[in-house]
């Protein structure tokens, strides 16, 4: 593309740009913006300032009222926030969901003691091996189902063992091999 050669004749023409083939100031022979400066000028301001922004905000967001402002926002815009975690792309959502593991590996430790502690208390003593072992059948199940089809299946308990109205076992006739979508969806829920 022809560029025009002064900024005058920029004006005159209405272009955005024009070249002169000279260096600027700072010694960038590069195109300039008719209503400023050069363009590799203005690349290499908004770097600097877009490093110290990213240190303002890590810094921000990690402040008292940083973490009450993103609450606020969140309560008042959690419909927009939910869909749009929601529209990220697959690969995304594992790559955050890994890095947020590898940070906080102590949360996830709690989390796993949680729910080995839930099964645990929730199995009965009088459970016969026969019956734990069809237990540990259905997570065979689980685990083939998801190598074969390349989707997530999970073990659900029909009556949860944490409800928010009823509690149930850990027992055969209580689980049941279904997608971790479909479990997801149904969280907690009877």
């Amino acid at each position: 593309m022809e560029y025009p050669k002064t900024r005058k004749d920029a004006k005159e023409v209405g272009a955005k740009y024009y070249y002169t083939g000279e260096p600027c100031k700072h010694g960038h022979i590069a195109l300039r913006k008719t209503k400023g400066a050069c363009v590799e000028c203005l690349r290499v301001e908004w770097e600097k300032s877009n490093e110290t922004r990213t240190d303002y905000f890590k810094t921000y967001n990690q402040s008292e009222v940083g973490k009450e402002n993103k609450r606020k926002y969140y309560e008042r815009n959690r419909d927009t926030v939910i869909a749009r975690a929601n529209a990220r792309p697959l690969e995304e959502k594992k790559f955050w969901k890994k890095l947020h593991k590898q940070n906080n590996p102590e949360y996830y430790n709690v989390l796993t003691s949680l729910r080995r502690r839930r099964h645990r208390e929730a199995t009965p003593k009088w459970l016969t091996k026969k019956q734990r072992n069809e237990i540990k059948e259905l997570y065979k199940i689980a685990v083939t189902m998801t190598k074969t089809t390349g989707e997530k299946y999970v073990v659900d308990h029909i009556v949860p063992l944490h409800g928010e109205t009823v509690c149930g076992l850990h027992v055969p006739w209580n689980l049941r091999v279904i997608t971790q979508e479909e479990n997801l969806t149904k969280s907690n829920k009877f």
